[in-house]
């Protein structure tokens, strides 16, 4: 690797990215996750468990499966923040009538815990469109959107080349 991509990979000399399109998305997802987890701070949650806690409240309760598909994160990491939530006593298991279905609603004090969130992201969520301009974010909105099917499918035709080959 040349030294100027190497300088550029690992982020010195600020306001600079990476040409790699992972990197870049990696680099930006975690500077902005950390201006909502400050903002979000005197909540006691992180951005990642409140997306969590909005989509359990959107659903009233919520089976992982669905959880893994709403948020679109791998079993284990949702399974590593669901126990930090339930230790914390802000979600709790719902009964389901399949018993092999694990299922999970918010508590009292996870409906108070988002309801103290909410404005504070609101407030993250300000910043960034302030200085971003909402018509930018609805365009880098869309490009994601479109990079996000990309990904997803290639990732699905990949995964199903792999397994006829395996067979074959």
């Amino acid at each position: 690797m040349s030294r100027r991509n190497t300088t550029l990979a690992i982020g010195q000399g600020r306001g600079r990215l990476s040409p790699c399109v992972c990197n870049t998305l990696r680099m930006v997802t975690r500077v902005v996750t950390q201006l909502y987890d400050d903002c979000l701070r005197p909540s006691g949650l992180r951005v990642t468990q409140f997306s969590i806690l909005v989509a359990i409240a959107r659903l009233g309760e919520a089976s992982l499966k669905q959880m893994e598909d709403e948020l679109a994160i791998d079993q284990t990491t949702l399974t590593r923040s669901l126990s930090l939530l339930e230790r914390a006593g802000v979600i709790e298991r719902a009964p389901h009538s399949d018993g092999r279905i694990k299922a999970m609603r918010l508590t009292w004090k996870g409906k108070r815990t988002l309801e103290v969130a909410r404005p504070l992201w609101a407030q993250a969520q300000g910043k960034v469109l302030r200085e971003l301009g909402t018509k930018a974010w609805a365009d880098a909105q869309r490009r994601l959107t479109r990079l996000h099917h990309v990904a997803v499918e290639k990732r699905r035709r990949g995964r199903e080349g792999r397994a006829r080959a395996a067979e074959g």
